[in-house]
């Protein structure tokens, strides 16, 4: 069979000089496709006219293939100039600068840049913000004499502005001499993200011509830097305003707590965008509005918007503040249902979720079916295990995640230490610890030195967790103190107590929990005129202590009870239950620790009767009646579960044959079969 040569060829198959005709014509992905596929096959790819026109096809905007642009590329013996900027170009606006500047480095092996690379390779430093290397190739353009092109002072007013450096931004804005709107527009940018808003608002009053871009970037940086009422005086001073005006608006609103103006603005909108939405979800849950972020994210799937990755992480976050299990499962299912992928940040909080909402074997469920597990992934259900009480499980998935080369963060750390201090292992946390600094080189911080304090007290180690906060590298924390105290208390231990309570009171004289438990302590020893001073010294600072509060979740309503509560419709049905429940723990041979009962009560049975009546009983009794049998009855609790209450409750999992999981200030409790997952360690 007789071979052409590709002159021959590229004659015979487009004759009368028309070779280029169609490359030149071709404008869709297909007809692209198609041509390539021809040239390869008749051999004239080879030819530089055709493959640099095929490169720049796939290359351009309209069809934008990487991919198919890169084999190209990498097809052509001895790329141009030209060519090497075409497909560093494609790689940067293809949010992949890291590639596209690797590839700028190759280029330099070739040829010298000129005045069309320098600008793209500077984009993707500033995308990247790379700071140093986009320092270092300034330094290039400076050597090659491209230092007065106007496009590259461009992309290096714009690298300095996005990167911070706005000094040197102003140095090359000041050395151009026809400065046109997207220069200014860099300077004014960089001005505000550096939150110098008196500077940007100069710099915005001599601007000689601005646009929708320009009055939003001054608009986001007043915003940021907590100047919202300037930014809405500017905000109606727009001549003409833009979707993206009114979402910076809506967004500086809710970051300054300002939840009510937002939503009026939101009400006002004619038009809105996915990112209209995801502001005022996400600013309902950064104010702790929980009801409204799902509100909000119920009202936008009625208006048919998908939802983004941050839609969902924000909707999943306030499932966890409301503790909602039923909500949770809801949005676990509309994900699933959705095809949406767990591999991102989406896998994490929806573990951090389930194990918020007391539903552990949820939360390793969906550990499991994560393919691409990443560090967030490992750190979230290591986390979750420590506070639910499974230490041999989080360790044991510490232990894994190691093995398969995830390095743990500094928050994986704390997860690790938690488990060790909740299931009282404290030389395997002290040797975490060491780890941690040794052979990670994580340097401890005041969360991990309080993990460390915590597992000493829970272990009865006063003095060595006194010993540690006062070696500490950085000021104890209200946290720290609090937890020393809460210790002493715990071991009855009132020169420690005291020690901390100074110490808390000193640091954070607002903490309400630091007087109470100081007065606690003085009311299990007796000393109830140490009790008058520390609640005289309350009353006169005006401060009150708070009532404890339990919550239990039914059919997708929240139950609340307090101490000694009978405003719930079943009050009733749940007293009878109450009394139902002391006979069978008399049976049972419960004998009511009333050293629990912190008031001045002297009879024997009205310190009974008041242990009776705490909070989480009546959730309990609430349980027992109306959730369905071989379901958990699940408690969520605002302060430490007491001594007799965490008794009782072992007790009443027997008795009923109910698996009860109490979620207090600090940890999950899951009580079943007369037995706590903290194994009386908490």
């Amino acid at each position: 069979m007789q071979t052409l040569a590709p002159s021959d060829t590229l004659h015979q198959h487009f004759p009368q000089g028309l070779h280029f005709s169609l490359l030149k014509s071709s404008k869709t992905h297909q007809e692209t496709q198609q041509l390539h596929a021809f040239s390869l096959k008749t051999g004239i790819f080879t030819h530089l006219s055709v493959s640099s026109r095929l490169l720049s096809l796939y290359a351009d905007p309209k069809i934008n293939n990487l991919r198919y642009a890169r084999s190209v590329f990498d097809r052509i013996q001895h790329p141009t100039l030209v060519l090497w900027n075409i497909i560093i170009k494609c790689y940067v606006e293809n949010q992949r600068s890291y590639e596209g500047i690797s590839l700028f480095a190759e280029l330099l092996a070739h040829f010298l840049p000129d005045e069309f690379t320098f600008p793209c390779v500077i984009k993707g430093c500033a995308k990247l913000n790379a700071l140093k290397e986009g320092k270092q190739i300034h330094g290039l353009v400076l050597k090659l004499g491209f230092g007065l092109y106007k496009f590259v002072q461009s992309s290096l007013v714009n690298l300095y502005s996005k990167c911070g450096e706005i000094g040197s931004a102003q140095k090359v804005f000041d050395e151009i001499d026809e400065k046109d709107l997207i220069l200014w527009n860099s300077l004014l940018d960089g001005y505000a993200r550096c939150g110098e808003v008196k500077v940007a608002m100069k710099v915005f009053e001599e601007m000689p011509e601005k646009d929708t871009y320009s009055w939003t970037v001054l608009i986001d940086g007043l915003a940021k830097s907590g100047e919202v009422e300037t930014a809405r005086e500017i905000f109606e001073m727009m001549p003409k305003r833009n979707i993206i005006s009114w979402n910076t608006m809506i967004n500086g609103y809710m970051k300054a707590g300002d939840v009510n103006s937002a939503r009026k603005l939101f009400s006002q909108m004619s038009t809105r965008d996915l990112i209209t939405w995801n502001s005022m979800i996400g600013g309902f849950e950064l104010n702790l509005r929980f009801v409204e972020a799902l509100e909000m994210f119920e009202r936008m799937l009625k208006e048919e918007f998908r939802p983004s990755q941050a839609t969902l992480v924000s909707v999943i976050s306030s499932v966890s503040g409301l503790a909602s299990l039923a909500k949770g499962r809801s949005i676990h299912s509309y994900i699933v249902k959705n095809g949406i992928e767990l591999d991102g940040v989406v896998g994490t909080v929806l573990i951090e979720m389930y194990s918020k909402c007391g539903s552990i074997d949820s939360a390793l469920a969906v550990f499991r079916t994560i393919n691409h597990k990443k560090l967030g992934h490992w750190t979230a259900i290591i986390v979750g295990l420590s506070i639910h009480g499974m230490a041999e499980h989080a360790l044991k998935l510490f232990l894994e995640m190691r093995k398969i080369g995830v390095k743990p963060n500094a928050i994986t750390c704390v997860g690790v230490l938690n488990a060790c201090s909740h299931a009282g292992l404290i030389n395997d946390g002290r040797g975490y610890f060491k780890m941690m600094i040794n052979e990670y080189g994580i340097k401890p911080t005041i969360e991990h030195y309080g993990c460390l304090v915590d597992m000493l007290c829970r272990a009865g180690y006063l003095e060595e967790a006194k010993g540690t906060i006062e070696e500490m590298p950085m000021r104890p924390n209200k946290v720290i103190w609090m937890t020393l105290l809460s210790g002493a208390r715990i071991r009855g231990n009132t020169k420690i107590g005291e020690y901390a309570a100074y110490h808390l009171i000193e640091v954070a004289p607002e903490t309400i929990g630091g007087y109470v438990v100081l007065s606690n302590m003085y009311a299990v020893a007796g000393e109830w005129d140490k009790v008058s001073k520390v609640r005289d010294m309350m009353k006169k600072r005006g401060l009150r202590k708070e009532p404890g509060c339990s919550l239990i979740e039914h059919r997708g309503m929240h139950h609340e009870f307090i101490v000694g509560d009978k405003s719930h419709p079943q009050t009733k049905e749940i007293y009878s239950k109450l009394s139902e429940m002391r006979e069978k723990l008399k049976l049972a041979g419960h004998i009511p620790d009333t050293s629990q009962v912190l008031l001045y009560i002297e009879e024997e049975e009205e310190k009974e009767a008041e242990l009776e009546h705490h909070s989480e009983r009546l959730a309990i009794a609430f349980g027992l009646i109306n959730v369905d049998a071989g379901c958990p009855i699940r408690i969520m609790k605002n302060l430490r579960v007491c001594n007799d209450c965490h008794s009782v409750t072992k007790l009443l999992s027997k008795i009923y044959s109910r698996e009860i999981i109490v979620r207090d200030n600090s940890r999950f409790h899951h009580f079943k079969n007369g037995l706590c997952s903290c194994k009386d360690f908490w």
